[in-house]
């Protein structure tokens, strides 16, 4: 009797299994963040800005700080800077402030990111090089002062910039030192011009930029100027207020990830000192 019963009950189950007890699935999409899409009047072009906004962001009156990346677009380092973001201001990690952080997305970076070079080379593999004035011009008169707008920040800004985004963030830091309170320099693109902007000799004056500089194993012109620019920072703004990674185990591809984070875990453990 038992064993002409169960196999029915077995069935029974499977049938009602598939056909009663089944849930529907609902799918929805992710919310990382938004774009905000506008023309630039000096760029002369549309362009885009990706925001995340940490979970607190909105829920009281608290500003925040911002963290601007270059090459912010969502297929390049947006999402992944977002991700150690949000894991680094954890409560329980507690290494940064909760941070709005805002990628600025790509339309030419061989364009936007160099200076006019006098290399030959340079000319002929960028033609569209050597606006990086206008673009650091779009920077400080549209992209800053829309954000200051539209978002509930403080004063405290970062730049982080990888290859030639670190070439510009280098730039910027000599030339418009100001601008940021901490530059993230990974990898730089020196040799552009034949390393003309290590000769520049920046205007620093107190309050002084953090300023982290982190390079892979990347061959000897990658590795030589990004270990020139610490040393010209280290001298300038003295050693509490430059860093330097060498990250052997990092590539040109893959520096940038790490790199953040230690940037990130430097800042704070120089913060802790004071």
């Amino acid at each position: 009797m038992t064993l002409r019963i169960f196999p029915a009950l077995l069935l029974l189950l499977v049938f009602v299994s598939a056909n009663g007890f089944s849930q529907e699935l609902k799918k929805s999409d992710i919310k990382l963040g938004e774009t905000l899409s506008f023309q630039s009047r000096v760029l002369n072009e549309s362009r885009q800005l990706n925001i995340y906004t940490p979970p607190s962001y909105g829920k009281t009156d608290k500003k925040f700080p911002v963290i601007y990346v270059l090459d912010g677009s969502l297929d390049e380092d947006f999402i992944h800077i977002v991700g150690l973001t949000q894991f680094a201001s954890f409560s329980w990690i507690n290494t940064i402030e909760e941070s709005i952080v805002v990628g600025v997305s790509n339309v030419d970076r061989k364009k936007d990111f160099t200076f006019p070079s006098n290399n030959k080379q340079d000319q002929e593999e960028f033609p569209t090089a050597g606006h990086s004035k206008q673009f650091i011009s779009f920077l400080t008169t549209e992209v800053i002062p829309m954000i200051e707008k539209e978002y509930q920040i403080n004063n405290n800004r970062t730049l982080i910039g990888q290859s030639l985004g670190g070439l510009l963030a280098t730039e910027i830091l000599y030339k418009h030192t100001s601008l940021f309170d901490k530059y993230i320099i990974v990898s730089p693109s020196l040799w552009w011009d034949d390393e003309s902007l290590l000769d520049i000799e920046g205007d620093f004056t107190a309050p002084y930029p953090k300023v982290y500089v982190a390079v892979g194993k990347e061959g000897p012109t990658m590795e030589t100027g990004a270990t020139k620019l610490y040393y010209k920072t280290w001298l300038s703004l003295n050693k509490d207020n430059a860093y330097y990674d060498f990250l052997e185990d990092a590539n040109h591809g893959d520096a940038l990830h790490l790199a953040t984070y230690n940037a990130f875990r430097k800042f704070k453990e120089v913060a802790e000192k004071k």
